[in-house]
């Protein structure tokens, strides 16, 4: 474990958000999951260790815990470790696609000191049994959000934006409105795990310019229905819509770029500590809970110190942008899952905005398989093109 000293840490990093894979066995099989969820992993920690884990995050004071999985709810103290993290003063959330989410196992998540929970629907019927691998997995989703909501719990969804969700965006905001659900979270899906291998499903850079400005219109749309609408940290980007987007999240009105590390931190079902649960595994592990403690390895180690330094990290077309040393090159772990290495955001509204100016518009292709373990990613290059039916500009002498 490579480590830093800990007054290398600047002051403004406070540990507020950490989403945390209790187990990777799941009921599904989604073909987006950037986990390749299915099997639990041979060594998850066990209940003794998970309330350790609770007691560090509160002594770090962390204010919202999010259990995913896998599906959370098939580890069986799940309920123990959502008491504790409530009873330790912070918020407890879970995240699920809700098959398994009966009214007895609703009733359990509130009895349990459940906050919140998000439903993930990605589209509407066989669009979202298709990306979920199951026949019957939307009418699941659907029924586990009345369950849900019968026993009280404040409900809110969490949609992949991609070539299959996109047709369905608005009609799916109209059952949202209909089921009273309290918020949305969308994001792009990006080439991790089983989604590399499922890569036609994702957006071309240049359907960019459609999606952003689509997503700025449910979110006005949410807002006068009660739903807000809470872009990923991958949507947007400095286009002309990010303050719509964010400006109700951030006080400068535009995305801070990634936070990994900053207020976010990933923890994996054997102990594994990220500062973003979506990130690679192999390239953003900082440590292991077994081998010192949550706050050593915030504090000290590489891994998790990569979003708080100065060093330019950007490459690519984001090294020439005059947004770059706001943005650091946008989402780390979209553009990583790319192209192996952080630093140039192909998702990027600006940029598809400055290119259409030019003439031009990026598309990307594999160019390198996915392995087939966890959080693992392909390899992709990205082509320039021209506009169909537009001829490039003409450079002056």
């Amino acid at each position: 474990m490579s480590t830093r000293a800990p007054e290398a840490v600047p002051h403004a990093t406070q540990l507020r958000y950490c989403v945390w894979e209790i187990t990777l066995r799941c009921d599904l099989s989604c073909g987006h999951c950037g986990s390749r969820a299915g099997k639990a992993r041979p060594d998850e920690l066990s209940t003794e260790e998970a309330l350790e884990v609770v007691r560090q995050l509160h002594e770090m004071g962390c204010r919202e815990v999010t259990l995913i999985g896998g599906e959370a709810y098939l580890r069986p103290d799940w309920t123990t470790i959502s008491r504790a993290v409530k009873d330790a003063g912070m918020l407890c959330t879970m995240t699920t696609g809700g098959r398994g989410i009966t009214p007895e196992r609703a009733r359990e998540a509130a009895d349990g000191g459940l906050d919140s929970v998000s439903v993930s629907m990605d589209g509407i019927g066989e669009v979202h049994d298709k990306q979920r691998g199951l026949k019957g997995s939307w009418e699941s989703a659907r029924q586990a959000i009345q369950n849900l909501r019968g026993v009280g719990l404040d409900v809110s969804v969490n949609t992949q934006i991609n070539r299959l969700t996109f047709a369905q965006l608005d009609e799916l905001l109209d059952l949202l409105i209909e089921w009273g659900c309290f918020a949305w979270q969308v994001q792009f899906t990006v080439p991790m795990g089983r989604a590399a291998d499922n890569w036609e499903w994702l957006l071309q850079p240049y359907e960019i310019l459609e999606a952003v400005p689509k997503v700025a219109q449910l979110k006005a749309r949410g807002a006068e229905q009660g739903v807000r609408i809470w872009p990923g940290n991958n949507v947007g980007y400095f286009g002309p819509h990010e303050t719509e987007l964010r400006g109700d999240t951030f006080s400068r009105g535009h995305t801070p770029g990634c936070t990994a590390g900053l207020y976010t931190l990933g923890l994996e079902a054997d102990g594994k500590v990220k500062g973003c649960p979506s990130l690679p595994s192999a390239d953003y592990t900082g440590g292991n809970v077994r081998e010192a403690s949550i706050r050593e390895i915030w504090e000290g180690t590489d891994p998790l110190q990569f979003a708080r330094d100065q060093r330019d990290h950007t490459w690519g077309y984001c090294k020439t942008c005059y947004y770059s040393r706001d943005c650091r090159g946008g989402c780390t772990w979209t553009a990583h899952v790319f192209f192996g290495k952080p630093g140039n955001n192909p998702y990027c509204h600006h940029r598809a905005l400055e290119r259409q100016r030019a003439g031009l518009r990026e598309r990307f292709q594999p160019v390198q398989k996915a392995p087939g373990v966890p959080f693992d990613y392909a390899l992709f290059e990205l082509v320039l093109d021209e506009v169909p039916g537009r001829p490039l500009p003409v450079a002056r002498s």
